[in-house]
């Protein structure tokens, strides 16, 4: 099943997302007539996980980390399906990165890899957007509009065994699965847990395959995880 949150008029709804609308308690809202699709959940934070592919560690001459290695962005950095990311003015190298993330269903913490599966509520898409010339991860990834989310949550999906592909301008740039995570999603989830609390709609996000890369303004970026669906963002024309 796929779950979506919609923006209309009179404030968001949410729902079962069937054939290009929204079915919720009060009734069907067409996507594009009625509103436009949001986020598909409202999390306080998104906990993001880098240098969790080999070839990744490889092609950015990083050193393979011992435990999961994390940064937060904050719920301002959202924006949903079919926004434009703003390409910031203080930046000259704006990069893409498709990651596959777990939605958390319920308030929880010191969850054991075993019970992850009983409190996510299902799997969406991150686009995790870094202005790499800037210093310090919270600069690079943290900053308004970094973190495009969706289209919807896949309820029904195993993640440890999904083909990726990113395509920026119809050219492919990322070709993978997550069967080549140095950590399963069931662990990674497991190990912030001992950390944090979750919260009802928190996201964890596993990092992304090799070939993440520059992006131009008015390149459309799309994201497709089996399975899950295909995230489409175009770049502003902010510079």
């Amino acid at each position: 099943m796929r779950l979506a949150r919609l923006l209309t008029p009179d404030g968001p709804v949410s729902g079962r997302y069937e054939d290009g609308a929204i079915v919720a308690d009060d009734g069907r809202y067409e996507v594009g007539r009625d509103g436009r699709l949001l986020p598909p959940c409202d999390p306080s934070a998104l906990y993001c996980v880098g240098r969790n592919y080999a070839e990744t560690l490889d092609q950015m001459a990083y050193e393979r980390p011992e435990e999961p290695d994390f940064f937060i962005k904050p719920p301002a950095s959202l924006l949903a399906h079919g926004q434009s990311i703003p390409y910031p003015e203080w930046t000259d190298e704006l990069t893409y990165a498709g990651e596959l993330v777990a939605v958390i269903d319920e308030r929880c913490r010191d969850l054991a890899p075993e019970d992850v599966p009983d409190v996510v509520r299902g799997y969406t898409i991150l686009n995790d957007v870094d202005a790499l010339d800037q210093q310090g991860r919270t600069a690079r990834k943290a900053f308004d509009g970094s973190a495009p989310l969706g289209p919807w949550i896949e309820t029904d999906v195993d993640p440890t065994n999904l083909d990726i592909a990113t395509t920026v301008g119809g050219e492919q740039r990322q070709d993978a699965n997550t069967e080549l995570m140095l950590f399963g999603p069931h662990e990674i989830v497991s190990y912030l847990s001992e950390r944090f609390t979750f919260e009802p709609g928190d996201c964890v996000a596993f990092g992304s395959p090799a070939n993440p890369g520059l992006v131009e303004p008015g390149e459309e970026v799309e994201i497709t995880y089996e399975g899950v669906g295909t995230l489409r963002n175009r770049v502003g024309d902010g510079k």
